[in-house]
C-alpha cells in the first residue's frame, strides 16, 4: 500500500444495524477420536521454498497422543517436522521410510 493511500472500511458492513448481543455460543463439533488401525492415512509431497516436504495425515487422535508421534518419528528419520491441524509435516522426501514406521505403529495406510 502506497503513501496517501486510504483504506475503504465500509465494505461488506453496515453502520446503521448496531451491535447485537451474542446469546449463546457457537461450539464446533470435535472430530471423532480413531484408534490407529482405522486410520486410512494419505500421503503427499509438496515443495516449501524449494525443498520437497512429506505430509501424512489426516489423524484422529488426540493432540498429545499426535505430538508424542511426531516427536519419536522424528528422531526416528533424523528430520524436522511438525503437526498442525491433524496432519504431520515432515521435512524431506521420506515416504519409503515413514510408510514402515507408521504400519509398525499399527496406523492404517492408504494403497498407493
Amino acid at each position: 500500500m502506497g503513501r496517501g493511500t486510504k483504506l475503504d472500511l465500509s465494505i461488506g458492513a453496515r453502520f446503521d444495524e448496531g451491535w447485537k448481543e451474542v446469546e449463546e455460543a457457537k461450539v464446533l463439533p470435535e472430530a471423532e477420536l480413531l484408534e490407529p488401525s482405522k486410520h486410512r492415512l494419505v500421503f503427499k509431497k509438496e515443495k516449501r521454498r524449494g525443498k520437497p516436504v512429506t505430509l501424512v495425515g489426516p489423524f484422529a487422535v488426540e493432540a498429545a497422543e499426535a505430538q508424542a508421534l511426531i516427536k519419536r518419528l522424528k528422531q526416528q528419520l533424523g528430520c524436522g517436522g511438525t503437526y498442525k491441524e491433524g496432519w504431520m509435516e515432515l521435512q524431506g522426501d521420506i515416504e519409503s521410510k515413514l510408510r514402515p514406521l507408521l504400519s509398525k505403529d499399527g496406523y492404517g495406510l492408504k494403497s498407493r
